[in-house]
């Protein structure tokens, strides 16, 4: 395996743990108040612009760099394997970590203009926000099919070629349909995808990390 095998063996492991931090602070600590007035979620945005924007740099942009590595790790795993399928996996990988990495920049940029545009017009500040998280979560916060397509193309080329773990393969199998399962608005799928994905990219690292990952078929 290329020297990629370590870095992109630990940034598989990242990733997992900013799955986990995002569901952490989202569920413990995230007080947006969704059912609140116009007002009242502007305020709070105003109020925590730090913390939200240092969130979103994390789980998006953060995220995307590390992505990045492995993605050109995995490729270069499975090359020799199957030259055009691996080709074709990471050309969604590539394009999942250009959605990811533009998410966070919209979210960040968009919610400072937002709340520049508070003393201004709440009405305006506010139309902006919904603008500015509809972009964000179309590009790659509200669904992920492309990151689902990308580790179900994966796991079918490594499963195919006996490289990295069999049971990896499988559940990457699972989370890539769970993934392509979000085109359907309903929440259930992003967070199973989530959920199973946090595993998934851990034991990823773990495979890599192996001095015998590349010829791993147990």
């Amino acid at each position: 395996m290329s020297g990629l095998r370590v870095p992109s063996g630990l940034s598989a492991i990242l990733l997992g743990l900013i799955y986990i931090a995002a569901f952490v602070y989202f569920g413990a600590f995230f007080s947006y108040p969704v059912s609140g007035t116009p007002e009242e979620k502007m305020r709070f945005l105003s109020d925590h612009q730090l913390q939200v924007s240092v969130v979103y740099f994390s789980i998006y942009v953060l995220f995307g760099v590390f992505l990045a590595i492995v993605v050109v790790g995995v490729h270069e795993t499975l090359k020799k394997a199957s030259p055009p399928m691996a080709a074709l996996a990471s050309i969604f990988g590539v394009v999942w970590v250009g959605l990811v990495i533009a998410s966070g920049m919209i979210f960040n940029i968009g919610l400072d203009q937002s709340i520049r545009l508070l003393d201004e017009s709440l009405d305006t500040a506010f139309s902006l926000w919904r603008t500015v998280s509809v972009v964000a979560d179309s590009l790659g916060g509200g669904n992920e099919i492309v990151g689902g397509v990308w580790v179900l193309l994966v796991s079918l080329v490594a499963l195919k070629a006996l490289v990295l773990s069999r049971m990896l393969n499988y559940l990457g199998c699972l989370v890539g349909i769970a993934g392509i399962a979000t085109i359907y608005p309903d929440e259930v799928f992003t967070e199973v995808f989530g959920l199973s994905q946090i595993i998934w990219f851990i034991w990823l690292g773990l495979v890599l990390l192996r001095s015998d990952s590349e010829f791993d078929p147990g």
